[in-house]
């Protein structure tokens, strides 16, 4: 190996390592931010069950504690949690995620929840219902309301947590009933 072809070959693992060296920080740069936002929004969702702990023993929803009709409970928890954030460091300011949330709090704050809204239709009827005909009967009833599938199967299931509807399995297919209250 000649002189000139070593420095070739020498120049040539340099540029490489240059070029990987700077691809490596771009990447850590990315997760770095990905890693803030992770953060927002886990500090968002301990919030939210921070909250639903708190008003877990109000079957009444007249009951709760009303908020602010000029600022909704998104934007303030966000206001609260950049405050603090920015404190720390200064990560970015807004995501995907809390501007869809901001956005889907605006205008819904009286809307009634949909868990009251599934019992309301579970009441009507005596034998067990599919998620999908609720959902369905819902979209019907409330052309206001489009919860995905998943978001009704991830109520009810909720509901039968709190013992407020019981499901039912047969064969294949899961359905729910309301639980008869007699003590009200």
């Amino acid at each position: 190996m000649t002189s000139q072809s070593a420095a070739t070959l020498r120049s040539r693992y340099v540029a490489q390592a240059a070029s990987d060296l700077e691809e490596n920080r771009r990447r850590q740069q990315e997760l770095a931010e990905r890693i803030t936002v992770l953060k927002q929004e886990e500090a968002l969702l301990a919030d939210i069950l921070n909250l639903a702990e708190r008003y877990e023993g109000f079957a009444d929803a007249s009951r709760l504690p009303e908020q602010v009709q000029d600022e909704p409970a998104v934007a303030k928890a966000n206001k609260e949690r950049a405050t603090a954030s920015a404190r720390r460091s200064a990560p970015a300011k807004s995501t995907t995620a809390t501007t869809t949330a901001k956005a889907g709090a605006k205008g819904k704050s009286h809307q009634p929840l949909l868990g009251d809204l599934l019992r309301e239709l579970l009441g009507q009827y005596d034998e067990p219902r599919l998620a999908k005909e609720l959902r369905d009967e819902l979209l019907e009833k409330h052309p206001d309301r489009n919860p995905t599938p998943q978001v009704v199967r991830n109520t009810l299931e909720s509901l039968v947590a709190k013992g407020r509807i019981r499901r039912h399995k047969q064969q294949r297919s899961v359905m729910y009933t309301l639980v008869e209250r007699d003590s009200d």
